[in-house]
């Protein structure tokens, strides 16, 4: 009876299979929680990523709204500078015109006619004066109109005779308008475009 095994062997086998058991059990565990550990720190570095990428957005949209801020002082200062140049333009563009005004009160001004007083409101001067006589009121009249730079003279008051010395003055208020261009072109001009 040498070939009979007399020991527990089912026992051995139970306590065998019962360790695999557990060693199964404890390494499926151990894998679960390696398995949920490392999701836990994939997830927290993404979300960490994130944080980070987050803040740098931040940061760059206050550094480009201060520089959005910087854009509008300088689209404010540009359009005051550019309001301040056609300032400049538009009194460049005048300032022949003061000289032409002159020029042209001087050029049509009648013999036995003085002006007193010139007085300029934007574009209407009023001419205060004194002529010898209603003709010579109306030659200067007809002359301004006549004139490239002056237009619509409107005889406003002509007074009765005033003797001064021998000669009787007659008072005279006359409003012209000023043009800034003229509008009738020299003989020249109208050559020279044929």
């Amino acid at each position: 009876m040498a070939g009979l095994n007399l020991l527990p062997w089912r026992e051995e086998a139970r306590e065998e299979s019962r360790k695999q058991f557990i060693m199964l059990a404890i390494s499926s565990v151990a894998f679960g929680v390696l398995t949920v550990f490392g999701a836990y720190s994939w997830m927290q570095g993404n979300i960490s990523y994130q944080e980070q990428r987050n803040a740098r957005l931040t940061s760059e949209i206050k550094r480009l709204d201060k520089t959005i801020a910087e854009i509008k002082k300088l689209d404010v200062t540009r359009k005051a500078l550019l309001d301040r140049i056609d300032i400049i333009d538009s009194l460049q563009s005048t300032r022949p015109s003061i000289v032409h005004l002159f020029d042209e009160m001087v050029k049509s001004l009648p013999k036995g006619l003085y002006l007193t007083k010139l007085e300029q409101k934007g574009n209407t001067i009023k001419l205060v004066g004194k002529a010898e006589s209603n003709a010579r009121v109306s030659s200067y009249m007809e002359r301004l109109d006549s004139s490239a730079w002056l237009s619509s003279s409107d005889l406003n008051i002509l007074s009765k005779d005033r003797k001064q010395g021998d000669i009787r003055l007659r008072k005279f208020v006359l409003n012209v308008t000023q043009l800034l261009k003229p509008e009738v072109q020299t003989a020249a001009d109208k050559g020279g475009k044929n």
